[in-house]
């Protein structure tokens, strides 16, 4: 089993993931090899929070080409943590 900090990597902050946060949803980069339920787990850990429900999405890497250069952008692993009524992560709060 992989650290709390290993598996959560990043929050992600655009304008679509803050829209989400009103009605408690939170986006984050994860480890690619991480499975919903350690994700749960990592969260809760991290954040001291209660999640009821993970969504998650696999963004595979894009081929990208710099003159005679060729090579492909890492694959992400995005997390949608759907939070308890009431639970907020205070990281995001002030943005």
């Amino acid at each position: 089993m992989m650290h709390p900090h290993d598996i959560v990597r990043r929050p992600v902050i655009s304008e679509k993931s803050m829209a989400g946060t009103g009605r408690n949803k939170y986006v984050f980069i994860v480890d690619r090899r991480a499975c919903k339920e350690e994700i749960k787990e990592a969260v809760e850990t991290v954040f001291k929070v209660k999640v009821v429900n993970v969504n998650t999405m696999r963004n595979p890497g894009k081929a990208k080409r710099v003159g005679i250069h060729r090579g492909y952008t890492n694959e992400k692993k995005k997390a949608i943590v759907t939070l308890a009524d009431g639970e907020k992560i205070e990281f995001f709060e002030g943005m």
